[in-house]
């Protein structure tokens, strides 16, 4: 069933039927991206001086007093690309790239990673193709380019230009269209298929982007206080678009911690595109304009008309929920943020900071109700996605918008229940 304040437009908490506290989940194919990674590590540092693609965990001041802990996740500042895409960005490349000097005999099984540094020749011969709204190709072209791939990124009409800049800037070839993300998704698969050589990154379908994501679930885990348990449970918000990054890492987090995690992700009130495929049990059979929205947001990572199917049907036993959120919501939360915390992070890495807030109104007093739980029990983990490579001007400008929207609605962050 389509719940009414998905095209009423307002924020609200769905709270997801399907969910199964017990289920069980395969954790093979996680345990082995977990080992990839770590194999990848020495590549990374020759390409970019880094091996290890993680970020710090951080305490986030004043916002909710009554949770045992209120922590936020800074993939915003990941190291190379600045976002949560790079997580599964990166692995699907290097991922395809190891495929390809394996099966060409460039590089044998029993070879250290880092000796594809020295081949970049050979990649000059493949291309590789994805479909974004910014932090994706951000995360395709980087690797890609520093691989020595060609690197074509179709971007939605919601892609800002400093990241198509940044792009160009690298060597990457960006291709533009007046649609939204699912028709640079369609055209982006087409013209992959047109060149044998190409290989498409498809964030609806990629299991390698999916499982390159749930690598962030050790990650977390590594980094979290003692005594997280069933009774003093972890609450994780995650933003969400499409849904393979929060669900790579929904997935991972419930495979690791069972009962003692509960994931919600958070959607813009006008591209609810996972919130509608899961809801109404459609997937990416529906999208967000066949309700009256438009798909429309300044949060641009999250401009998404229709979800991923794989997604849908993994999260279904997985997710406890979603919210959504207005963008006068997110440009508030970006400057508060900033002047609080000095942390840097985009508008839509912003999306998940409200579940305390939301835990208030109805729907989610019921659900602490059914578990048993009180606010006081929750070790809250927002996840900020993305920001720390936006330019000095256009962040000024945004947190200018967010310090008006602040004092014109000193309420902004309060949910009506």
């Amino acid at each position: 069933m389509i719940p009414m304040q998905i095209s009423q437009r307002k924020p609200f908490l769905w709270i997801n039927p399907k969910r199964d506290p017990e289920v069980s989940l395969d954790t093979a194919p996680m345990a082995q991206a977990r080992a990839d990674w770590q194999a990848f590590e020495p590549l990374l540092e020759r390409l970019f001086g880094t091996g290890v693609i993680d970020s710090a965990l951080k305490a986030f001041a004043d916002w909710s007093p009554e949770a045992k802990a209120m922590l936020l996740k800074l993939d915003s500042a990941l190291p190379v690309a600045g976002s949560i895409k790079a997580r599964g960005g990166f692995f699907e490349v290097l991922s395809h790239a190891r495929e390809l000097a394996l099966a060409e005999g460039i590089l044998q099984p029993t070879d250290e990673l880092s000796r594809l540094a020295d081949r970049l020749d050979y990649f000059e011969n493949y291309s590789l193709h994805v479909a974004s709204t910014g932090n994706l190709g951000l995360s395709i072209g980087l690797m890609g380019r520093a691989l020595g791939f060609s690197v074509y990124v179709h971007m939605s009409a919601d892609a800002k230009e400093w990241k198509k800049q940044l792009l160009r800037s690298r060597g990457a070839s960006v291709v533009e269209y007046d649609g939204d993300y699912s028709l640079a998704v369609r055209e982006g698969r087409l013209a992959s298929q047109q060149d044998p050589k190409a290989y498409f990154v498809d964030d609806e379908r990629s299991l390698r982007l999916f499982w390159g994501y749930s690598k962030a679930a050790y990650d977390l885990l590594a980094q979290l206080p003692e005594g997280i348990s069933k009774q003093t449970p972890l609450f994780v918000t995650i933003p969400c678009g499409v849904g393979g990054a929060p669900g790579g890492i929904a997935y991972g987090l419930k495979a690791l911690l069972g009962e003692a995690v509960h994931v919600f992700f958070a959607e813009p009130i006008e591209a609810p595109a996972v919130l509608l495929g899961m809801a109404s049990g459609k997937g990416e059979a529906i999208k967000v304009q066949d309700v009256g929205l438009s798909g429309l947001t300044l949060a641009d990572g999250l401009a998404v008309g229709k979800p991923s199917e794989f997604v849908c049907r993994q999260m279904g036993p997985v997710l406890s929920g979603i919210y959504t959120i207005t963008d006068e919501a997110l440009q508030a939360m970006q400057y508060r943020l900033h002047d609080k915390d000095g942390i840097k992070c985009e508008p839509s890495a912003c999306a998940g900071l409200f579940l305390p807030q939301f835990l208030r109104t109805e729907p989610g007093r019921a659900y602490l109700k059914a578990h048993q739980l009180s606010p006081e029990d929750i070790y809250h983990v927002a996840w900020a996605t993305g920001g720390d490579r936006v330019p000095t001007p256009l962040y000024d400008e945004q947190l200018q918008a967010g310090r008006a929207v602040l004092e014109r609605r000193p309420d902004i962050f309060e949910i009506e229940d």
